[in-house]
């Protein structure tokens, strides 16, 4: 090999490693020797790391192991050299005490593993909830070209009644159970027939919900986040998506941080709104702004949401599943329904803008993709409020709450934790009733690690006389599959002494949605005195993980992430020794 065409792809990050004739270049090479990759492969090919979050105890992402297979011909297709690396797999139902701290945890391991290693682009491969924005937290952090892949929706069984065989029929299921309505027979029976395929949520749950917004970030190349995990082709996309990451190599970008600017947040939320999507994508969103530099604020979610209709018709604030939105025109069909709305000219991982996409786009099924002027239901589909409760900040997911509680005043009736609300909530004896706020507390980032409790259950006794919706508040997160009148995210969290952990059975709370206020209606003396005696609770997380998250997590407005991974990184290059004739490994 002569040294001009050595250098001739001298820019890319591998050639650091790999396109040198001395004693560093020698190592490098020799070792992926054993891969069967030879010195004129490394030395004129980019390299493309495949980071794969599939595993066995996770349904979600079970495909990814075949569309690996498919993103390397691709890879291979182009020209590139196709190394695969297994990350951490955060499977949402099985993973206790709940998936989200592990999010960080897969977004630092994301982002050592790009810089790391000798890779000009990535291609993610995730699914399950919090595989999606952690793979994005770490790429954005490594700032190497990068382009995602979702395993895809699974494919649910039908049940009679509909297709109720998905997490939001679970939802619906449990509570005709708990009202006393449903024999275990039936519960049983659907128990067997729920999972129909591997892949994520078919409806708009928060991996669902993720998938979408990545497509309106850019990073995804349009019309993939809806194929079915089971459709031919979504292995047709991996194919291209291993093509794309090549050229991506080869031409140095864009990179995450030159997509993800103001304009693709705002693309993003506004797909949120459309869908009516899991409030757990605002979080995440919060976060991968963070660490790109973007100073994206919990109000910029309700300025949005307060000019985008919900135009999905998709569960759980619409009638069907996912695959109805993708057979109707899928994320380019909505760029072009909300093309007043968005910023045109963002750009994409795939070259085009969103503009371009949408100009391409057409609706075919105008229930499933509606227009503006006719939205699924009226009103804003996220809501975000402040007040003496929740100084800085609390979300709603009103696409799936009951408007008629949206204006409520109403007695406090407070649980510690989670144990108490499940020790006690159909306790005969609890003073309760159906105009009651339900408060659970100490359940938020530090308190808990910020599980989805949020749907707190309504009391037997209530459900049985009909009653279905309630004043839910509480500083963890809800499903995005999940429903009712749920005040979620309350920050500061209780754990960490903010206004949440002063609350008394018996004081009166007030909502009010139109005026986006979450009010404690006890005076300022009396919050003082509640003050001044509160204390934190012990520290039960003393090592490892845990700990580490405990002590640097932020709060629920800023996104949940580490307080020393936001903001941009310097260089996307390692340390380490790479010229020369000493060296080692």
């Amino acid at each position: 090999m002569t040294q001009n065409s050595a250098d001739s792809g001298a820019n890319l990050r591998s050639a650091r490693w790999f396109r040198k004739n001395d004693l560093p270049g020698f190592i490098h090479r020799s070792t992926l020797a054993m891969d069967g990759w030879s010195r004129d492969d490394l030395m004129q090919r980019p390299v493309i790391g495949i980071l794969n979050t599939w595993s066995d105890l996770n349904p979600c992402n079970l495909s990814l192991r075949t569309l690996a297979v498919k993103v390397r011909e691709g890879i291979l297709a182009a020209g590139g050299i196709p190394l695969e690396v297994p990350l951490m797999s955060i499977s949402e139902n099985l993973v206790k005490p709940t998936s989200f701290p592990f999010r960080n945890l897969l977004a630092m391991e994301a982002e050592e593993t790009i810089r790391a290693y000798p890779l000009d682009a990535v291609v993610l491969l995730s699914g399950c909830d919090k595989t999606q924005p952690a793979l994005l937290m770490g790429a954005a952090s490594a700032n190497v070209p990068a382009i995602v892949l979702n395993s895809g929706p699974a494919t649910p069984r039908s049940m009679s009644g509909g297709a109720l065989a998905t997490a939001n029929g679970v939802w619906k299921f449990v509570d005709q159970m708990r009202a006393g309505t449903l024999p275990d027979k039936s519960f049983e029976t659907f128990e067997r027939n729920v999972m129909g395929s591997p892949g994520h949520c078919a409806e708009m749950g928060t991996a669902s919900s993720m998938s979408i917004v990545t497509e309106a970030l850019g990073l995804a190349l349009s019309g993939s986040s809806l194929v079915p995990s089971t459709d031919a082709r979504r292995g047709q996309f991996a194919r291209l998506v291993g093509q794309r990451a090549v050229e991506l190599a080869q031409t140095g970008g864009p990179t995450p941080k030159e997509i993800l600017d103001h304009r693709a947040f705002d693309n993003a939320i506004s797909l949120l709104c459309a869908i009516g999507g899991s409030t757990n994508v605002i979080i995440h969103l919060l976060a991968l702004a963070g660490r790109v530099g973007v100073p994206l604020q919990l109000d910029r979610f309700d300025e949005i949401a307060r000019k985008v209709p919900l135009i999905a018709n998709v569960q759980p604030a619409g009638e069907h599943l996912t695959e109805r939105l993708m057979m109707a025109g899928g994320v380019p069909a909505l760029f072009k329904e909300l093309s007043p709305l968005l910023h045109l000219d963002a750009r994409t991982v795939e070259g085009r803008t969103i503009g371009e996409i949408a100009d391409a786009a057409e609706t075919t099924d105008d229930e499933i993709i509606r227009p503006r002027h006719r939205p699924v239901r009226p009103g804003e589909s996220l809501i975000v409020v402040t007040g003496s409760l929740a100084p800085d900040g609390a979300v709603i997911k009103a696409a799936a709450a009951d408007p008629a509680l949206f204006q409520h005043r109403g007695r406090a009736v407070v649980f510690e934790d989670v144990q108490s609300l499940a020790d006690c909530i159909d306790d005969p004896a609890l003073e309760i009733d159906e105009n009651s706020v339900l408060v659970l507390r100490n359940v938020g980032p530090r308190g808990a690690a910020m599980p989805e409790w949020g749907m707190l259950p309504i009391p037997r006794r209530l459900m049985a006389r009909g009653i279905r919706d309630m004043v839910r508040i509480s500083d963890a997160r809800m499903s995005g599959t999940a429903y009712g009148t749920a005040v979620l995210h309350v920050s500061p969290e209780a754990a960490a002494g903010g206004p949440l952990a002063l609350v008394r059975t018996g004081d009166m709370i007030e909502l009010d949605v139109a005026g986006r206020r979450l009010d404690l209606l006890v005076d300022e003396d009396e919050m003082q005195r509640r003050r001044a005696a509160w204390a934190a609770r012990d520290e039960v997380h003393l090592r490892g993980y845990r700990k580490l998250y405990n002590s640097h997590v932020e709060q629920a407005h800023k996104g949940c992430d580490f307080d020393f991974l936001r903001g941009a990184n310097p260089d996307n290059l390692p340390e380490g020794l790479f010229d020369g004739w000493v060296s080692g490994w």
